[in-house]
């Protein structure tokens, strides 16, 4: 089976701001740009999954596919309090605390790295066992990080530990092959 992970495009945010959960637009033409740099190396007789995030979802409804579903489980961490404030804002004592404990912190009392690995290592045993050739999963880096964690057969707590210790480097509209 191929897994073909593809980042969201860039959303309508300003630079320097906590997001993560929060349901952000993206603009006509970074949609247009990132569809057409896709539409053409991805397979259109696949089943697409998709985070129902706007960022996401709306991506996918562009893009051809066998057949499209929304997956709650794919969709960023969330911050709690810290959504949409700058990061600058955030109290060095919180920012302190979760560099202290990356993986079971949870961000302004929202979801810790460790209880968003759990939804994605389930979703992830889910699309295995549908038992496709191919499919497309529409997420975020953060869930792509997660899933290619997995994909090298660690447990939740061992996937959010690997995701919180890997630097983020995954652009917007990249994507990123799991096979198995």
């Amino acid at each position: 089976m191929q897994i073909i992970l593809v980042r969201h495009p860039q959303p309508l945010v300003a630079p320097g701001v906590c997001y993560g959960r929060t349901d952000l637009a993206v603009a006509p033409s970074e949609l247009e740009r990132v569809r057409a740099a896709l539409s053409a190396s991805l397979p259109h007789d696949a089943p697409m999954y998709s985070s129902p995030l706007r960022r996401c979802a709306e991506l996918a409804a562009s893009l051809p596919s066998a057949s499209l579903a929304f997956d709650a489980r794919l969709v960023e961490i969330d911050f709690g309090a810290w959504e949409m404030r700058r990061w600058d804002d955030i109290e060095r004592a919180e920012i302190d605390a979760w560099a202290e404990d990356t993986v079971g912190y949870r961000p302004g009392g929202g979801e810790s790295v460790l209880q968003m690995a759990a939804r994605v290592a389930a979703f992830h045993a889910d699309l295995l066992q549908a038992d496709h050739r191919q499919a497309v999963v529409i997420c975020h880096a953060g869930t792509m990080r997660l899933l290619a964690a997995r994909n090298k057969g660690l447990a939740p707590a061992e996937m959010a530990l690997h995701a919180a210790r890997t630097p983020h480097q995954i652009a917007y509209g990249a994507t990123l092959l799991l096979a198995y």
